[in-house]
């Protein structure tokens, strides 16, 4: 738990603007000291180094708070799914199935779609009646 708080200031404080404007600062002095340095290699494997090691991190980083956020939308979404009458309840267990089970349930509600037919102004809406998910 301790990681998830850590990482979830981090996620904050590397998305913001100043974090931004403090990374473009340093990339500018590190360009303008390019002279004084004679642009050797040591100079750029300055840069070089610190972008790799700060890319490395932030990858898990950004893994760990796209994990968080996918969970949090995803128990919103039962939560809607549970109190919608007309909902499916079989929805609330997509994350048990297969990959095949998964393409099979899409076929179904693409083909559900696609028996609807929308006018683009808006001006019309004709729907054939909802299919119970139960019986795919």
């Amino acid at each position: 738990m301790k990681f998830a708080k850590i990482s979830q200031k981090l996620a904050l404080w590397a998305g913001s603007p100043m974090t931004f404007m403090g990374a473009l600062t340093l990339i500018v002095l590190w360009a303008l000291s390019g002279p004084i340095f004679g642009f050797n290699d040591t100079w750029q494997l300055v840069i070089n180094t610190s972008t790799t090691i700060i890319t490395f991190l932030m990858v898990f980083l950004i893994q760990n708070t796209q994990n968080r956020d996918t969970d949090i939308l995803h128990l919103k979404i039962d939560e809607l799914l549970r109190v919608n009458k007309e909902a499916q309840n079989a929805m609330l267990g997509l994350e048990l199935l297969d990959l095949k089970q998964l393409e099979a349930l899409r076929r179904h509600y693409r083909a559900m779609g696609e028996k609807d037919v929308h006018d683009l102004a808006g001006l019309a809406t004709t729907s054939q009646r909802k299919q119970g998910l139960n019986k795919c």
